[in-house]
């Protein structure tokens, strides 16, 4: 059992009203629900078959009477068995006689077969002799077999060529006639002798595209989707313009989907899953393709799943009603003293129950009452016990930094004592004693922003004297911030951290600036800037986690190049609170920059002066 349903069995269990609830549910609601879902799943089903057989038959009537048109058109073909044809052909001379004959064939057959959607029929011999029923005789001013159509059919003379409108150029049309729309689809095959079987010519019938447009209009009236004709591998050949135009997939996309003769299938589309299905022409082998949005397909069905949801909702609200009503009476009593024990739950323990009666829920909330006056005494107990260990904790903090300060300038002492500079072993002590007199602080622990920068003056002092030729710095507080008590020994570890681990590693003289400004929330920020090495970003991030949780131990992780930062991080938390203390910032070979953000008033953990002061 996974977390969730452990608390939601809990909160089941421990509430009377929800038992009542749950036995309500149990005999009312549960058995629509089931009874529901089962007519859902079952009308669901039957609806989207329905539908997805219904668009997979319009797309066979599609095909079949594309393949239809196809046919009857074909019949037009037998005009190469004419006797006339076949000696204008052959003949190398114009026969006016054969032409004419020729022509009268062409409207005798369009008589019989009475086929409006055919706009011309013409033929032409291998010379580029031809006729036509828009142009009548006609010379072709190149050879014919230059038409990559023509030079198929001479390889397979017994097929009938179906040409889409987009593979004819109207510079490859046998009499040269424009039509008002390039929407031409040519049908052509060979003219051969009867004996010999030799191809002799050719012949072509142009048939309007927009009786196939007309037919894929006629498709995708009452449907809520869109149907277009493809070739085999995809690429659409006629198409309807209609709003669904944006859901067509490309054909690279569907070419591998289309290796069967009909079939139906899913995908995923802009605007949600997309329904397909197609058929093939057995004529022409084209694909009947049609497609609409699965959510139109299934659109019967999830108005009946709306209907048997809104069934099962009013049912539960008046479930709900009923209980309520009946409860209401039963149960307040208990919601009354839950209700009083989750405020003392969230910290507020001048709650109080006044009992009415002298029943079991009376003695229940005088007992309450008790129990909540111990629990208040022993909160405020913990308080202070807490508030002196993190006193403790912090004066511990504070005795780290000064030995660890004191052994790095006696070691510069020394150096300069073994230099013979007694000047400037003299002017160190001096300095020396003038930071140790601010850091003892008569046993203080808050001094002046003022103080504090006097401290860090003197440090750099003395440092300077030693490193005088890499180190310059500049300090920039506002006199108005002077006065602002500040935890001693704040910024003196992290310009220390700055010249040991920024500066001293970088070539040349760098500079450490200290400045600070004050927010409009009354609160301070402090930085110290240098332009020393910086640290690279997987420092900084390593450092910067370990700043977010300072009060944690680390253990062996904690680096020493931010032992000062993490010593001022813990102690800043200790004192002001979690909100405040030190944001770090960092560019390898350009420096670093650390921020301290204090308040203007004291401590929000600790009183202002902790015991020593």
């Amino acid at each position: 059992m996974g977390p969730g349903m452990k608390k939601v069995s809990q909160w089941i269990l421990s509430s009377l009203r929800v038992k009542m609830l749950a036995m309500f549910v149990m005999l009312t609601i549960v058995p629509l629900i089931a009874v529901g879902i089962v007519s859902y799943q079952k009308s669901f089903r039957t609806i989207s078959e329905h539908s997805k057989a219904s668009f997979l038959l319009t797309a066979d009537r599609l095909a079949r009477d594309i393949d239809v048109l196809f046919q009857d058109t074909a019949r037009l073909l037998e005009l190469e068995n004419h006797q006339a044809v076949l000696r204008f052909l052959f003949s190398q001379t114009d026969s006016y006689a054969d032409a004419k004959d020729i022509l009268q064939a062409f409207d005798l057959y369009r008589k019989t077969y009475r086929n409006d959607s055919v706009l011309n029929i013409s033929m032409v011999n291998l010379y580029g002799r031809g006729i036509s029923e828009r142009r009548g005789v006609f010379a072709l001013n190149q050879n014919p077999l230059r038409n990559p159509h023509f030079q198929y059919l001479m390889n397979a003379p017994d097929e009938v060529l179906i040409v889409p409108p987009d593979e004819m150029l109207p510079q490859d049309r046998l009499d040269g006639f424009q039509y008002d729309s390039e929407h031409v689809v040519s049908i052509m095959t060979t003219v051969r002798q009867r004996i010999t079987r030799e191809v002799i010519g050719f012949i072509v019938i142009d048939l309007d595209a927009d009786t196939v447009l007309r037919y894929i209009r006629d498709a995708m009236a009452g449907h809520a989707g869109y149907f277009y004709v493809a070739d085999s591998a995809g690429k659409p050949l006629f198409a309807a313009d209609s709003s669904y135009g944006h859901l067509l997939p490309s054909a690279a996309d569907l070419a591998p989907r289309l290796d069967r003769k009909s079939d139906s299938f899913v995908e995923d589309g802009p605007d949600g899953q997309i329904f397909i299905t197609y058929t093939t022409s057995a004529d022409t082998g084209w694909k009947m393709i049609g497609i609409a949005p699965l959510r139109e397909i299934v659109k019967d069905a999830r108005e009946i799943r709306r209907l048997i949801f809104l069934s099962v909702g009013l049912s539960i609200v008046f479930t709900i009603g009923l209980y309520v009503y009946l409860t209401s009476r039963l149960t307040r009593p208990i919601q009354i003293l839950k209700h009083k024990m989750r405020k003392a739950a969230s910290g507020f323990f001048e709650v109080k129950v006044r009992p009415a009666g002298t029943d079991e829920l009376a003695d229940l909330g005088n007992s309450f009452n008790i129990m909540i006056e111990q629990i208040r005494m022993l909160m405020e107990r913990s308080i202070r016990e807490r508030e002196q260990v993190r006193k403790a904790e912090l004066r511990t903090l504070q005795a780290q930094i000064n030995p660890h300060f004191l052994y790095n300038s006696l070691d510069s002492i020394v150096w300069m004592a073994e230099a013979g500079k007694n000047r400037e072993v003299i002017r160190l002590v001096q300095a020396l004693s003038r930071f140790f007199r601010i850091s003892l602080s008569k046993g203080r622990d808050l001094i002046s922003v003022g103080e504090e920068v006097e401290h860090v003056r003197n440090y750099l002092v003395i440092q300077q004297m030693r490193y005088s030729d890499i180190l310059d710095y500049e300090i920039d507080i506002p006199q108005e911030l002077r006065a602002v008590p500040i935890l001693k020994m704040t910024l003196q570890p992290i310009v220390e951290n700055a010249l040991y681990h920024g500066i001293k590693n970088k070539r040349g003289k760098g500079r450490i600036r200290i400045y600070g400004a004050s927010d409009q929330d009354r609160t301070i920020r402090l930085s110290v800037a240098d332009n020393g090495i910086g640290m690279s970003a997987g420092k900084l991030a390593e450092l910067r986690g370990l700043l977010d949780d300072p009060l944690v131990p680390q253990g062996e992780s904690e680096p020493d190049s931010g032992f000062g930062l993490l010593n001022v991080q813990r102690r800043l938390r200790l004192y002001y609170g979690p909100q405040y203390g030190i944001v770090l910032d960092s560019r390898e070979g350009a420096g670093t920059t650390v921020e301290i953000t204090i308040p203007v008033q004291g401590g929000t953990h600790l009183e202002e002066s902790v015991p020593g002061g």
